[in-house]
């Protein structure tokens, strides 16, 4: 699909909804009050099995993180509660509910990784390098040959021409940008210390060095995007 969408064969893709399934996960999920996600198969009708495994993904985790963040609620709540007007009082409420948060926060992303690493193994994604699921880049060139892992043929760069791209182009170009975009901004700075230095000159023209600044820094956005892309497709050519 990317490659066609590159030649200009597919103007436009979008799937088609079925409201039936819709309708249900809009029961099940949406108007649902104090009920789990419906994640995985609920007789066919769960979010992995209509929008896929990564928006389920995210909303597992966006489900778990909602419900993590009750702990620290309740542990604030409680000590904000009990701790005095005092400012010696409220700088160890302050240490503690750092510490606690701290705490919190470890075991959050452990235990996100165990439940996490759960649904991938339920959802069939486990150690699924994204390389061997995603399409390879329709501007990708090099040689075609048979893959030592998967045995399917692939293009092929060698490492060797990327290393010497990235070192005798890549790192040169970006250098000069560097080296540009400093002097530039330098050259700025002196011309503001200049009109900060003459009294007699309006009042309206001591913003112009940030004015030009400003537009200075646009330009040079604009034009490091084009730069970006450009070593980007060279360097993989």
């Amino acid at each position: 699909v990317p490659e066609l969408a590159a030649r200009g064969v597919i103007q436009q893709l979008f799937p088609l909804h079925e409201q039936r399934i819709l309708k249900r996960l809009m029961k099940s999920w949406v108007q649902a009050v104090c009920e789990a996600q419906p994640l995985g198969e609920i007789w066919g009708f769960g979010i992995c099995d209509y929008f896929g495994v990564k928006i389920a993904m995210y909303f597992a985790w966006l489900g778990f993180y909602t419900s993590a963040m009750v702990y620290p609620a309740v542990f604030g709540s409680i000590l904000y509660t009990f701790t005095d007007s005092d400012q010696t009082s409220q700088d160890i409420s302050c240490v503690v509910f750092a510490l606690f948060n701290v705490v919190w926060a470890t075991l959050f992303l452990e235990e996100w990784k165990r439940r996490g690493a759960e649904f991938a193994y339920k959802w069939g994604t486990l150690d699924t390098p994204a390389e061997s699921i995603e399409e390879p880049r329709p501007q990708f060139r090099g040689m075609k040959r048979i893959s030592p892992v998967t045995s399917a043929e692939e293009f092929y760069y060698p490492p060797w021409k990327r290393l010497l791209f990235q070192s005798l182009v890549s790192l040169p170009i970006c250098l000069a940008c560097l080296c540009l975009v400093f002097l530039l901004m330098l050259a700025c700075f002196q011309l503001q210390e200049f009109v900060l230095s003459v009294p007699e000159l309006p009042r309206i023209l001591r913003f112009l060095p940030k004015i030009i600044l400003a537009v200075i820094v646009t330009a040079c956005d604009e034009l490091y995007k084009k730069v970006a892309l450009w070593l980007n497709d060279m360097g993989a050519w």
